[in-house]
């Protein structure tokens, strides 16, 4: 009887580890995603600028 107590006991330890570290690893997947979503529009208005600097020529003379 007490081996069968232990077991699931250290089932149930098995599995909160299993959930600790998924938990983990989306919140570390979320402040990715974030980071990678900041960075991407960064970029964005970083061409923006660049290409209305590029292009000012064409419209300054009009």
């Amino acid at each position: 009887m007490g081996q069968c107590s232990s077991a699931t006991k250290m089932r149930r330890k098995r599995k909160r580890e299993e959930e600790c570290c998924r938990e983990s690893m989306e919140r570390r997947n979320k402040g990715c995603l974030a980071m990678v979503k900041e960075r991407r529009s960064r970029f964005y208005i970083a061409r923006r600028c660049i290409l209305m600097l590029l292009c000012w020529h064409k419209y300054a003379n009009s």
